[in-house]
């Protein structure tokens, strides 16, 4: 029986693998072993504490279900989102930066968030998704074009967000489809449609990921705003969000998802005459965003 001693149990794991192994994967776990037995060694970890650790994954697993995902926002509220995000588009984005005669830089991405829904209603452009619902209203309006100004028809803007008082449908029972759609771009590359304007909220606590926030000195909250996920064959599809330029929250988003070129100003406006014929009885407001897609 060969006893392995502190000094080479990491080789030993490392030399298990068998050279069938796919490639990506032998890179991939070599670097996982490596990385986490250094961790054990660097903080001179206790049995005590990694047992601790494995019950706290073990209930972010469990806290799972088909409309939460608590690994998901483990791995945002560690930034780990969010440098993927980063680097994969980076990395897909490449040639169009390289580009010198591209006029415009590619729409920054930001994170997905759990609370993504497959399929909303493709509605006709012009339509409110937020009538009926808690918030003040909002115009959105912009064009999607590629990196050099041309503008792109038939684009999808796939469009989610939480309600005025931060809320998500997803977190409600029962509720169903709520502020959400998908418009496609006209010839000239313009989309709009009306909504809410967004309104800060914390990220669910109530499980381990807020107990680590917790642990952390860390508050929950992420500032206002809306999900668009922008895409067309041909063209790297963009995930990404706007952000109201007064919320609350910019300077410590809770998902590290914020980047300058997407905090927009909201315009805000009197009752009166509004787009798409619309006559408020209520403030309501209006924001412009133009998005550049990579090509593919």
């Amino acid at each position: 029986m060969t006893q392995h001693q502190t000094a080479d149990i990491t080789q030993a794991v490392l030399d298990r693998l068998t050279p069938e192994t796919d490639p990506r994967f032998r890179e991939i776990i070599t670097a996982v072993v490596k990385h986490v037995h250094a961790l054990v060694r660097e903080v001179d970890l206790q049995p005590g504490e990694w047992m601790q650790a494995i019950q706290f994954l073990t209930r972010v697993g469990q806290t799972c279900d088909d409309k939460r995902q608590e690994f998901i926002l483990l791995s945002d509220t560690l930034g780990i989102s969010m440098l993927v995000v980063q680097m994969e588009q980076a990395r897909r984005s490449a040639q169009a930066l390289k580009d010198k005669s591209a006029s415009v830089k590619p729409t920054e991405a930001t994170v997905q968030g759990p609370f993504y829904w497959q399929g909303a209603p493709a509605l006709p452009l012009g339509s409110d998704i937020g009538q009926g619902m808690p918030g003040e209203p909002a115009y959105y309006s912009g064009r999607v074009t590629d990196t050099h100004g041309q503008a792109l028809a038939n684009v999808c803007v796939d469009v989610w967000s939480g309600d005025g008082e931060g809320i998500y449908d997803m977190q409600m029972q029962d509720a169903g489809m709520r502020l959400r759609a998908r418009f496609h771009t006209d010839a000239q590359g313009r989309y709009d449609f009306w909504s809410i304007k967004p309104f800060y909220y914390p990220v669910p606590a109530d499980g381990p990921v807020g107990d680590m926030l917790r642990a952390m000195g860390r508050h929950p909250n992420r500032p206002g705003h809306i999900h668009m996920m922008v895409y067309r064959d041909g063209y790297v599809p963009l995930t990404t969000h706007l952000f109201p330029a007064d919320s609350p929250y910019l300077d410590s988003d809770a998902v590290f998802g914020v980047r300058d070129s997407l905090v927009v100003p909201f315009e805000k406006h009197a009752p009166g005459a509004a787009p798409r014929g619309k006559t408020m009885d209520q403030t309501w407001h209006s924001a412009s965003y133009d998005f550049a897609l990579a090509p593919a």
